[in-house]
């Protein structure tokens, strides 16, 4: 079978797919735009293509309309791109897809005969999603409006393709009812084999003011905090305003903070370059900044460091897009203390495989933190459920790539693929 998987920023969700597909025997090819392909050596049997960086949108454009009109000048690219393909004679069976910046647009013109298979990675609303969910933030009448044009990629999207996968069923669930019941619900997947605990791992930081670095291990109060980007959507916030308390409470206590200084989601801040100014001139002068280690965007060991030497993992989210990072912290057996927001519910139980705290309470998160910190050992299950948790319902091996894959071949045969995987295990319960 011939695959071609398109993704801006190949690989992206195909990292462990495309790869696998290739090695069962298809002929793969890879696109995505020239200069942020991070796939240097290929396998064998994978070809990466990329395309030139379109232009984006004119100026001058409505600001409603200029994320579609930069999504077209995208498609176009990824046509031309096809199209020279197909000169060199590679005609897919099948199209892996994300469609949310414009590059399945024209696919199916161009290939009605192949199946597209688009990536679900999100579907926005104005109301009761991440807009208007943080009231510090309060959205406008013109970002609803904003908002319901920005789905108009989505839309075309959703008409051309012939089926869809999303990660989450909480992200399944956004898109329009009329289209779920051609929306598959399966993970990218977590390589519980590089993940998992490490009792001998140690992470080394310099605190600020000092000339001597820290070693840290497993077994210390190490609290680790960890986004792409530091900014409320991720609850940057609700963290750094709990933090005076908890270090109060607990002096021994030293916090790991990993995450850069751009925007990835939301607005900029207004008075501050970033938010992680913003905060500190908020609440740094109630801090140890000795004990708050910021170190920025790392390397993946290191991340996987920060881990396994993690006392309390705290993930914050508003109703969006789950992180990757709150997954693999289940699977190196971290004890997470997690909003109690929707996406995050569905994989983190209270007192089963983690805790659950308002979002909104500085308060309930230092005063939870606290608590896990001074008797962990009554906690240790939760850690044990957490990897429990990946290793049923979202391990890469046993569970997520077999359902990917197949997948793919239903889809090619024109066999209506399955919506769950079929290997998934229920939550562990307590007491088990």
């Amino acid at each position: 079978m011939k695959l071609l998987f398109i993704h801006q920023n190949f690989p992206g969700q195909y990292r462990h797919l495309a790869p696998a597909m290739a090695a069962a025997g298809h002929e793969v090819v890879c696109m995505g735009e020239d200069g942020n392909v991070v796939v240097q050596s290929p396998p064998p049997g994978m070809v990466i293509v990329r395309y030139p960086r379109p232009a984006g949108a004119s100026r001058g454009s409505h600001h409603y309309v200029a994320g579609f009109e930069a999504a077209v000048r995208r498609g176009q690219a990824v046509l031309r791109a096809c199209m020279e393909l197909g000169r060199q004679g590679f005609i897919p069976d099948l199209i892996c897809a994300h469609p949310g910046w414009g590059e399945s647009l024209f696919l199916k013109d161009i290939y009605p005969q192949a199946k597209l298979l688009a990536y679900l990675e999100f579907f926005y609303n104005a109301r009761g999603q991440d807009a208007g969910f943080d009231p510090e933030f309060p959205g406008t009448l013109d970002d609803t409006f904003r908002i319901r044009i920005k789905n108009s990629v989505l839309l075309h999207g959703l008409q051309t393709m012939d089926w869809g996968v999303a990660p989450t069923r909480w992200q399944a669930q956004r898109f329009p009812a009329d289209v779920q019941h051609r929306i598959s619900t399966v993970h990218d997947g977590v390589d519980t084999r590089l993940v998992r605990p490490d009792a001998a791992a140690t992470l080394t930081v310099t605190p600020e003011g000092a000339s001597t670095p820290l070693t840290l291990r497993p077994g210390d109060e190490v609290v680790t905090f960890v986004n792409r980007n530091l900014e409320p959507y991720r609850g940057f916030h609700t963290f750094m305003r709990a933090l005076p308390e908890l270090l109060r409470r607990r002096p021994n206590a030293q916090v790991v903070i990993l995450g850069g200084d751009e925007v990835s989601y939301g607005s900029r801040p207004t008075n501050h370059p970033h938010y992680r100014a913003q905060y500190l001139a908020e609440v740094g002068a109630n801090l140890d900044l000795s004990r708050v280690h910021f170190l920025g965007k790392v390397p993946y060991a290191t991340f996987l460091s920060v881990l396994h030497v993690s006392a309390v993992h705290v993930y914050l989210s508003y109703p969006f897009v789950l992180s990757w990072s709150l997954m693999e912290a289940m699977a190196a057996g971290c004890l997470v203390v997690a909003s109690d927001t929707a996406p995050v519910r569905e994989v983190v139980r209270h007192g089963q495989n983690g805790l659950l705290v308002d979002f909104f309470s500085p308060g309930q998160l230092a005063e939870t933190v606290a608590a896990a910190l001074e008797n962990p050992q009554r906690l240790e299950r939760l850690r044990r459920r957490a990897r429990e948790t990946i290793l049923a319902r979202y391990d890469l091996e046993t569970i997520c790539l077999p359902t990917q894959m197949r997948l793919i071949e239903d889809l090619a045969a024109s066999r209506i693929p399955l919506r769950r995987p079929p290997g998934s295990k229920p939550l562990p319960t307590p007491g088990t």
